[in-house]
């Protein structure tokens, strides 16, 4: 089974008198890179909030979203009203003629004017909110399993193509080396005495140089071990890309040992569905 790298998970859920809404989302990337953003009452606890992101979500380039509701009618911020008012007075005598809703603007603007409280975290509310970021991430997760059950679906089909393509070779292979012989003795028909026992010699050289079982085996291995690694549990994107190059290294040799018209057409083709199997496997976690 793989796991898609793009996901997406939302949970919400009551945390100390607010309603919390979380977002967690990811698109492709090498590592793991996280972009966090929480209110600042919960920053003492983003060092493990990123270890359980990182943990959880392993790869991928993450958005993490934490939006405060409140819905108790407390907040943590207070206005000072003595403050504001004496901006006001200050800047009434500046410009006289000014709205006094535009002065109240500008003086809550002014410092000291808000002050907001720095009340502790509480064990409880910290429990209550890591039972929602925990919820987010196996929606998340679920997410992931969705895609990957689709991108699975898809590379082992562009796998069977190659594989399919492949066993259509071995009837030009034949044909491949008589046209190579016709050739070599349509050559020699201006020359006369040509030593025989040379002519084979030469022609058993260049069949050689033809020869291609030996990428057809190593390919057809490559193709068996990218499924087998599609079946494994563990998280192998980066192995299936691994995997990907080096079938593409057989297909290059194979076409530039094809030598046949028809060869080079299911090469061309094999090389069609690499280049998805390639974009598809940057999708695997």
């Amino acid at each position: 089974m793989i796991l898609s790298m793009t996901g997406f998970g939302r949970a919400e859920g009551i945390c100390g008198g607010k309603k919390i809404s979380i977002d967690v989302k990811s698109l492709n990337s090498k590592g793991f890179d996280l972009n966090l953003k929480i209110p600042f009452r919960y920053k003492e606890k983003e060092f493990d909030i990123r270890k359980i992101l990182s943990e959880r979500i392993v790869r991928g380039k993450v958005d993490f979203y934490l939006n405060v509701e409140i819905i108790d009618g407390k907040t943590d911020t207070t206005l000072n009203k003595d403050v504001i008012r004496a901006y006001m007075d200050e800047l009434s005598d500046i410009v006289t003629a000014a709205d006094r809703v535009e002065l109240l603007k500008i003086a809550t603007k002014l410092p000291d004017a808000v002050s907001t409280s720095n009340s502790e975290l509480t064990e409880e509310e910290w429990s209550e909110l890591l039972l929602i970021i925990e919820k987010a991430i196996d929606n998340f997760i679920d997410f992931r399993i969705t895609e990957g059950k689709s991108l699975e679906t898809e590379l082992r089909s562009y796998v069977k193509n190659i594989e399919n393509n492949l066993t259509l070779v071995a009837p030009f292979e034949e044909a491949r080396i008589e046209v190579t012989k016709e050739r070599m003795l349509n050559n020699l028909k201006d020359f006369r005495d040509v030593d025989e026992s040379r002519f084979y010699q030469e022609l058993t050289y260049y069949v050689e140089k033809l020869d291609i079982s030996e990428e057809k085996v190593r390919l057809a291995q490559h193709c068996k071990y990218f499924i087998e690694v599609l079946d494994e549990e563990d998280n192998n994107g980066k192995k299936l890309g691994f995997i990907s190059q080096e079938i593409g290294r057989e297909i290059n040799t194979l076409g530039s040992k094809a030598n046949h018209q028809e060869i080079q057409k299911l090469v061309v083709q094999m090389k069609d569905d690499l280049e998805k199997i390639k974009e598809q496997s940057l999708n695997v976690l």
